[in-house]
């Protein structure tokens, strides 16, 4: 709560400095604050029914819901293929979660064919991203079976979202060398790269207090408005640091890290903290290279599926964690 509360805060002292629009940074605290109330109470009372309901709700959410799908209307250089992923992965680390939770086999098996029907949706959608970090999440999930300390993979989890993070901030400083440069940014957009690297030029000429939420598409030339875009680099941490500045970032690197460290102390058995740590590692990943975060639905889910995750049964007597 306390970070929380800082984040909310932070982002009213940057508005506050230029003129900026806080509403949505506001707006996504909030659904984090209530997403993870609402996981730790689901999941107490209901750790396997709980996450099997959001699975089936975040697979509906993106198949129903036409601003959510990757039809040819959004095939222009930006627009809410991250999102669809983001549901994806959230749903079928859900269902993992949820088929761990149970000590039934049968109803295992029928959860984790509910994760592979998750997978498998992300394909018929035509989302590339939601299907392979879908099917990276149930491949986590199915080894995590063998895991003893889940300190190590927790720690792994990590150090992937930071590569991530790094290598998006090489491709927007142009920090890489011309063959493997060529190669990244092959798989995005141009137009994408181009936000990265204007994001990342003002966020070095206003590193203190950013320049204010919500005005990135105010001052940066290459958010033109004829495409489907929010105005945002299309990159969470890049967002942070162009808004808010360096305080911003770390307000931001803070959370996350404290989601991992809440589940490293999870009493929820290991496999199920170390699918969750999966699922909003990937969550992250697309993050870094997508507006997902920009979405109410995401950033709810992803704070259910932690809250989920690191929920303390009702009934006591829950073993240690294994450290």
């Amino acid at each position: 709560m306390i970070l929380l509360g800082a984040c909310a805060g932070w982002s009213l002292i940057t508005a506050a400095a230029h003129d900026g629009r806080p509403e949505g940074m506001l707006l996504a605290v909030l659904a984090v604050a209530a997403g993870y109330a609402a996981g730790r109470v689901s999941g107490a009372l209901l750790p396997v029914a709980a996450p099997c309901a959001g699975a089936a709700a975040g697979l509906a959410l993106t198949v129903t819901l036409p601003e959510l799908s990757t039809a040819p209307w959004y095939a222009a250089p930006l627009g809410h293929a991250g999102a669809t992923a983001a549901l994806l992965t959230l749903a079928t680390g859900a269902a993992c979660c949820a088929a761990w939770a149970t000590a039934v086999p049968a109803l295992r098996l029928v959860l984790r064919a509910l994760a592979c029907a998750v997978v498998a949706a992300g394909a018929v959608l035509g989302s590339t991203a939601g299907w392979v970090t879908g099917a990276a999440v149930l491949l986590c999930s199915l080894a995590a079976g063998s895991a003893r300390s889940r300190g190590a993979w927790l720690a792994g989890t990590a150090v992937a979202a930071g590569l991530v993070v790094a290598t998006v901030w090489a491709v927007a400083g142009e920090a890489l060398p011309g063959q493997l440069a060529g190669t990244l940014e092959g798989r995005f957009s141009a137009h994408r790269v181009r936000l990265w690297r204007e994001a990342l030029g003002l966020a070095g000429r206003h590193s203190g207090l950013g320049i204010g939420p919500g005005r990135f598409g105010d001052l940066s030339p290459g958010a033109p408005r004829t495409l489907p875009s929010d105005g945002t680099p299309h990159s969470a941490l890049l967002q942070q640091a162009v808004e808010q500045g360096l305080v911003g970032v770390l307000l931001l690197v803070a959370v996350f890290c404290w989601v991992l460290y809440a589940l490293w102390r999870s009493p929820c058995p290991t496999p199920v903290a170390v699918t969750a740590g999966a699922a909003l590692t990937a969550l992250a990943a697309l993050a870094s290279v997508s507006n997902a975060l920009s979405f109410t639905a995401v950033t709810s889910g992803a704070a259910l599926l932690a809250g989920w995750a690191t929920a303390r049964p009702w009934t006591g007597g829950t073993a240690a964690p294994e450290l």
